[in-house]
């Protein structure tokens, strides 16, 4: 079973509210996750973003392949970093 980390789309018409959550790849965008690991608001100003680092970096480390958007936010808020760290320390 291939796993990813995405973006799951919430919200009404216009105004967009991301859950970010771990998915079997083969599920439909908005279908059936395993768990929820954060949230992404960016309509709010200034934009909202809570990601529970421990499960992120339980699920990457597991095997799950974020996909452009997810790594971009975790990029940011340095998760791809502490992720990459601790694999080279091994």
């Amino acid at each position: 079973m291939a796993v990813k980390i995405r973006m799951k789309r919430l919200g009404s018409k216009r105004n967009p509210f991301y859950r970010i959550v771990v998915a079997d790849s083969r599920s439909p965008r908005d279908g059936r996750i395993i768990e929820q690991i954060g949230f992404y608001n960016p309509v709010s100003e200034p934009k909202e973003l809570k990601i529970d680092e421990e499960l992120a970096l339980k699920w990457l480390g597991n095997g799950a392949q974020p996909s452009d958007t997810v790594r971009n936010l975790f990029s940011k808020e340095g998760i791809m970093q502490k992720f990459h760290d601790s694999k080279t320390k091994k």
